[in-house]
């Protein structure tokens, strides 16, 4: 799926704790790029001009009904009829569908550090969302269900880059999987740059999964 002359694009810069928003319009597409209007800051609303070489995380809508998202980057300005700015475009191969909702989950491993009254505790998470994330119980625990915990979470980018998140977490409940015990676990009070942080590690993950022919 590539986005047609006319779609709205939202952009969000990738791989940096900036949390910012731009909204723009295909105004051109072509084999591997993609040309559109000068953006609007969501925050600010005014125009933003994007610097050459920003990797940003583009999504859209189609027909009002499925979401897509894909990795870009700004390839410079053109001059036509408007101003422009040229985009990469890398193949609908590499174009995810994602849900509308914000919280996408994705089945990843993750590590994770859970305190819980002054003890800490060493965990891997078999997938996470912006929302919460179900961990890997392999050890005796003294937290139950209903337990407030703090999470250390460590998001390691495809890029290289290695991304800490400190957030309060509640116990949803325990359960098994193939004989393995689970605890279901949702993030509380989450600081909006570490969501979208989040959000931006599920979309690289799948990337990743897709590139690896992993579905």
């Amino acid at each position: 799926m590539k986005p047609k002359v006319g779609t709205i694009l939202m952009l969000e810069p990738t791989y940096t704790e900036t949390e910012e928003k731009f909204r723009c319009k295909v105004v051109e597409e072509k084999d591997n790029v993609i040309l559109i209007d000068y953006p609007t800051n969501m925050l600010t609303k005014r125009t933003s001009f994007l610097m050459e070489g920003a990797q940003m995380r583009a999504s859209f809508v189609e027909d009002a009904k499925a979401a897509f998202a894909f990795q870009t980057e700004v390839l410079g300005r053109v001059q036509g009829q408007i101003p422009m700015i040229t985009l990469s475009f890398p193949g609908v191969d590499q174009v995810i569908k994602i849900q509308r909702r914000e919280f996408v989950r994705v089945d990843t491993p993750v590590d994770m550090a859970v305190e819980f009254q002054g003890e800490f505790s060493q965990f891997v998470a078999e997938d996470i969302s912006a929302g919460g994330s179900a961990i890997i119980i392999n050890q005796p625990v003294s937290f139950k269900e209903g337990d407030s915990v703090n999470l250390t979470i460590v998001l390691p980018f495809s890029n290289g880059d290695i991304k800490y998140i400190q957030t309060n977490a509640l116990i949803v409940r325990f359960w098994e999987k193939d004989l393995i015990k689970m605890a279901s676990i949702r993030f509380e009070e989450t600081d909006d740059v570490d969501k979208q942080l989040i959000v931006r590690f599920c979309f690289d993950r799948q990337l990743l999964q897709r590139k690896k022919g992993v579905e």
